[in-house]
Order: C-alpha cells, then structure tokens, then sequence
C-alpha cells in the first residue's frame, strides 16, 4: 500500500495512533509516513535477556527472570545479546490487511537486527519490537527514534478467520511483552 492509502487509513481508521504524517528525520533516525510503509518509534521500555541465573531459555514455560527490565532514552545493547521492546504506535490493522515488521537499514549496517515480524489483520495493539546485536561491539539504541518498518498488505477478500476472532495471544498487548504459549481449555 502506498502513503495515500496508508494515511487515509491511520486518519480515518485509526490504524496508527500516534500517527505522524511525513518522515521526521532531522538528527534522529527516521520515524513516520514513508512511501509505501511507516517507520514506528521504539518506546523506553526494555527487556534485555540476561545469563545472571544460569537459567534455560524455555519459551513454552518462559521465566520473566531471564530479562532484566530497563526503562531509558538510550539503551546500550551488548554484543552478541538481544533484547525486547514496544512501539509507541498502538496498531489497530482492519479485517482486510496484514502487515510485516522489518528492521531499518541504518541498525543493521551496525549489525542490529529487527526481527521480521507479520502483524496479523485485525490485530490490535503495541507491537513487541525483537532486537539482536550481531555484532561483537556494544551498540547504543535509542528510544523515541524509527525502530523498524511496517508494510502493508490489503487482501483482496476477508479471511475466514482474522487474528481477533481466534483471539490471538497477543492482542490488545501494550508495552513489552515476552513469550506466551496459550494453555488448553
């Protein structure tokens, strides 16, 4: 979708929200309406994983201490680590459209890697940003500057069954949000 559409949807929908019309750039990293997508922002909150308990990474039983949780206008990510954030844009897609989460080019020519991520139609909420340093050298990030791009994709049929109605384990989340295996009923 180009940003006409994309826009007139995040005016008139609310499908961004705080939605910022151009790109804003001036000494910061990108953030805003872009030609075919929109650069979210990252938020101040953080959970960067942690070895301090020496304890397993089990992400259908996933123990909170394995973060240590950092709230910060700059965050320095170690080498070779990962780490957790949200945008500041709550998303709100309609029935008909997808999205896809791509990281900036301006991280990973820094080795800062923003995982891929599909955004389900009808999802709503922030989204929980996965940000990997690949590099050997310690990397600053800064909150409230571009993170990562949205593009968008309308269908050209409604499914069957969107992310909403099988009420997907991530909706409506806001802020940082780690693993979550959704138990049997």
């Amino acid at each position: 979708m180009n940003d006409k559409w994309i826009k007139k949807m995040a005016l008139e929908h609310n499908m961004i929200v705080p939605f910022k019309d151009k790109q804003i750039s001036e000494g910061k990293i990108s953030s805003g309406l872009s030609s075919f997508g929109y650069d979210a922002t990252l938020s101040d909150n953080f959970k960067i994983f942690t070895n301090v308990h020496s304890s397993i990474v089990d992400v259908k039983n996933f123990d909170d201490s394995n973060f240590i949780e950092k709230q910060a206008k700059e965050i320095l990510l170690p080498g070779n680590s990962f780490m957790l954030g949200a945008t500041e844009e709550i998303f709100s897609l309609p029935r008909d459209v997808t999205a896809i989460c791509v990281g900036k080019s301006s991280y990973a020519r820094a080795g800062v890697i923003v995982n891929v991520t599909p955004i389900e139609c009808s999802f709503e909420g922030s989204i929980t940003i996965e940000i990997s340093n690949t590099s050997q050298n310690t990397c600053k990030i800064y909150a409230h500057e571009g993170i990562a791009q949205f593009l968008f994709f309308k269908g050209n049929d409604e499914p069957d069954i969107s992310y909403k109605d099988r009420c997907g384990k991530y909706q409506g989340q806001r802020g940082v949000v780690g693993p979550r295996i959704l138990s049997k009923k």
